[in-house]
C-alpha cells in the first residue's frame, strides 16, 4: 500500500507507530494474523493470513486502510493513501518464506539500515524478531 502521493510519511515516529497500531489492532479484530509487515517510508508492506475459516483478508486490508485514513487525517489533517493497492494470493511454503524475505530486507535494500533488526517499523504477530531474521535466511 503507498502513501497518498508516496509521502514519506513514515520517516516520522509518530505517524508511522499510529499507522503500525491500527495495524495490528485491525488484524486482531479480523482474525488475521500479520505473519510479516514493514512500513517503509513511503509504502506499507504485509503478508497476512487467515486465522479462523471466516477470517477475510481482503475485508481486513480495506478496513485498515479505511481506519488509518481516518485517524491519520485528524492527527495530521492529511490524506494517507493513494487509490488501490497490490495484492496476490500465496499457494506454498517456499513462497511465503521468500515474502517474509523480501519484507524484513526491504529497509535494508533501500539503505535506511544496515541490518533488518534494526529497523523498527517491521515486525509480525506470528513471529519474533528473531524467528523473522532467521527467516530471511532460509535459502532453497
Amino acid at each position: 500500500m503507498c502513501t497518498f502521493e508516496r509521502n514519506d510519511y513514515f520517516r516520522d515516529a509518530l505517524r508511522a507507530e499510529q499507522v503500525r497500531r491500527q495495524l495490528l489492532q485491525t488484524a486482531i479484530n479480523h482474525d488475521v494474523e500479520l505473519i510479516a509487515y514493514c512500513l517503509m517510508p513511503d509504502h506499507v508492506h504485509a503478508l497476512i493470513a487467515g486465522l479462523t475459516d471466516g477470517a477475510d483478508n481482503r475485508k481486513c486490508a480495506d478496513v485498515f486502510r479505511q481506519i488509518s485514513s481516518f485517524h491519520f487525517d485528524r492527527a495530521f489533517a492529511s490524506t494517507l493513501w493513494q487509490e488501490g493497492y497490490f495484492d496476490r494470493a500465496l499457494r506454498d511454503q517456499e513462497a511465503t518464506l521468500d515474502v517474509v524475505s523480501y519484507i524484513v530486507l526491504n529497509p535494508v535494500r533501500a539503505g535506511l539500515c544496515a541490518r533488518a533488526v534494526d529497523y523498527p517499523y517491521l515486525g509480525s504477530s506470528r513471529y519474533n524478531l528473531a524467528e523473522l531474521m532467521t527467516a530471511t535466511e532460509w535459502r532453497p
